[in-house]
């Protein structure tokens, strides 16, 4: 990607200054691809089609170049930033995962004075990102969605939509078991909620069915002060479904769990996900001090936000029929023409999911998500919220548990418990050790992230 461009002129004829150098630090070993090569994944967005980039299968953030134009694509659970940093001999496109690996890469070539985490870039979810390599004045990107889900398609049949929406989880499961070594544990982020534990019984039954042995899995519960509601939540689980054996209890002390070192690895500073990436950070750094090679992980994110499982009476911003009636809200946000759209961040779970990724990847797991990928995603997106709740908040917040339960009971055979929604940073302390942990005002969450960059 080092080859120069040919020079091109602006409509007043003076000569454009020309991007001459990609510097792509995405480490390939990153994408999780479900019945698709890496090739294939490449190419398809390389040719810049939105069909071709939507038939990709799996967890991915690809760049490509063909001729002057650089084009980006990922899916939720990867994230995938750039930076266009100018220099003497040309500008250059600095394409990475993390704003700190832009940092370091600037600091290298001698452009450190270039960096402010505001002038970096998000690539949006779902989205086909298309740059023209010319740098000067700076390029703005193009968009193209290349994942559309139609909207209320599926009929307001509980057990009819948890049999698809749970059949394609299945699916998505199937595929990454065939693509990680038979011989690889498996770790669970596990609190028994809706979402890990139907992950939780749908691997036994997966393993199981493909002759496989279940012992490589294992379910890791995080416990900090003296009651923790989500481990008494996940021994309840697990013994209503017989499968006590997974269970492996993590105990950190709150003394070792700091939301400063949650802040930096997330680089970024809303409060609900920094709680959550520090109790991920605290459970993952204890589950690696015990087990040195631990690879791969699984976890429920992107549940939440497929079936709308949020209180929004929590969030001023947000009504019912906001929630309802727009698309992928949660997983988007407003969507990339609004004013509220971040480019440094994106928006909704194609900002957040972060919280989930970044604490595994900086301890050297490979996570999967497969709630977040686009083809649970558009089952989801099928069911039809309003007939099945007439706008009403309550019957939105019990149809997550009726359909998942439902689902699984259909695809496995298994009764699942559901248990009243709780926030994973909220079940794995009480309330008097969370207050001790995090500050009160989210200004302290805005002030470190700050201070991370102050040097």
């Amino acid at each position: 990607m080092d080859k120069k461009q040919p020079v091109q002129r602006d409509f007043d004829g003076r000569a454009m200054e020309l991007i001459d150098r990609v510097v792509n630090l995405l480490d390939p070993q990153g994408n999780i691809f479900l019945g698709t090569t890496l090739q294939e994944a490449s190419e398809a967005v390389r040719l810049g089609d939105p069909a071709a980039v939507r038939s990709i299968r799996g967890q991915f953030a690809i760049c490509e170049q063909s001729g002057k134009t650089i084009r980006m694509a990922r899916s939720i659970g990867r994230p995938m930033r750039y930076f266009l940093a100018k220099r003497a001999e040309g500008p250059a496109l600095i394409i990475a995962e993390r704003m700190d690996e832009i940092r370091e890469q600037l600091e290298r070539e001698g452009l450190g004075d270039q960096f402010h985490p505001s002038y970096t870039r998000m690539v949006p979810a779902h989205h086909l990102l298309e740059l023209q390599l010319v740098g000067c004045p700076d390029p703005n990107p193009t968009l193209q969605r290349f994942f559309a889900p139609k909207r209320n398609r599926l009929q307001s049949d509980i057990d009819s939509i948890g049999a698809q929406y749970i059949g394609k989880l299945a699916e998505a499961c199937d595929g990454w078991l065939d693509a990680i070594p038979k011989t690889e544990p498996i770790g669970l982020m596990f609190s028994g909620g809706v979402d890990s534990g139907s992950l939780l019984i749908l691997l036994d039954f997966l393993l199981r069915r493909r002759g496989e042995s279940p012992a490589r899995l294992k379910a890791f519960t995080l416990t900090t002060g003296p009651e923790s509601t989500d481990a008494k939540q996940a021994i309840d689980f697990l013994k209503q479904v017989d499968r006590e054996m997974y269970l492996e209890t993590v105990d950190v002390e709150p003394s070792q769990i700091c939301w400063r070192e949650a802040v930096r690895v997330i680089e970024d500073y809303k409060a609900l996900d920094v709680q959550a990436a520090t109790m991920g950070l605290a459970l993952l750094k204890e589950v690696r001090r015990r087990y040195p090679q631990w690879r791969y992980l699984i976890d429920g994110d992107g549940g939440d936000e497929n079936l709308k499982d949020y209180p929004i009476e929590e969030n001023p911003e947000l009504t019912i029929r906001s929630v309802l009636g727009n698309r992928m809200l949660y997983q988007e946000g407003w969507g990339v023409d609004a004013v509220k759209h971040s480019l440094v961040y994106s928006g909704g779970q194609s900002r957040g999911h972060i919280r989930t990724s970044a604490p595994a990847s900086s301890l050297g797991f490979l996570g999967f998500s497969p709630y977040a990928l686009p083809d649970v995603i558009e089952i989801a997106e099928a069911i039809p919220f309003v007939k099945l709740t007439d706008w009403n908040h309550e019957r939105l917040y019990s149809l997550k548990g009726a359909i998942v339960s439902s689902g699984i009971q259909q695809v496995t055979g298994t009764t699942m418990p559901v248990f009243p929604k709780q926030r994973f940073q909220r079940g794995a302390a009480d309330l008097n050790t969370f207050d001790q942990l995090f500050p009160s005002q989210d200004q302290a969450f805005r002030d470190e992230f700050a201070q991370a960059y102050n040097r």
